[in-house]
C-alpha cells in the first residue's frame, strides 16, 4: 500500500511539471512521517529538509488523552506556535511537498510556524500526511 500510495504521488507530481526543483519539508515527531518523506523524497531524487523543534516532543507530550499534554494544549490554541530550531530556505524550488502528521484533525502548530514564515510566491505546494488513529489510512 505504502508503495502505491508513493507512485501516486510521484506520477502525480511528475504529470505537473514539478521534478523543475523539488524539496521535501517534514515534521515527524515519531518518525513514521519521516520515513515516509524520506521514501518519496529518494523516489524523486528530490532535496529534503526536517522540521526541528527547538523543544522536541516526547511520548508524554504527544498524550492526546492528556487535556494537559503539549501537543494537545497546542492543538487546542489557534494562536501557538511552536518555535523551530532550524532555518529551512526554500528560495530555490519550486515544488515544496510539505510532510506531516495529523494531530487532532489537523497539522500540528510547528507546521503552521514553518509555513507562516516562508515566502510562497510562485511555489507550487504538495502535502503528503501520516495519520496513525484516523479513518484516513485505513481507507484506501
Amino acid at each position: 500500500m505504502k508503495k502505491l500510495i508513493l507512485t501516486l504521488l510521484v506520477g502525480g507530481l511528475l504529470m505537473t511539471g514539478a521534478f523543475a526543483k523539488t524539496a521535501f519539508v517534514y515534521f515527524s515527531a515519531t518518525g513514521t512521517t519521516e520515513r515516509m518523506a524520506k521514501n518519496a523524497a529518494h523516489a524523486m531524487e528530490a532535496d529534503i529538509f526536517e522540521i526541528q523543534p527547538v523543544q522536541k516532543y516526547t511520548k508524554a507530550d504527544l498524550n492526546w488523552r492528556n487535556k494537559k499534554s503539549r501537543a494537545t494544549v497546542e492543538c487546542n490554541d489557534p494562536e501557538n506556535r511552536p518555535a523551530i530550531a532550524n532555518k529551512i530556505d526554500i528560495s530555490d524550488y519550486d515544488t515544496i511537498v510539505l510532510c506531516y502528521p495529523i494531530w487532532w484533525g489537523r497539522a500540528p502548530k510547528i507546521v503552521c510556524t514553518f509555513v507562516e514564515n516562508q515566502n510562497w510566491s510562485g511555489k507550487k505546494l504538495g502535502t503528503l500526511c501520516t495519520s496513525g488513529s484516523s479513518g484516513l489510512g485505513k481507507r484506501l
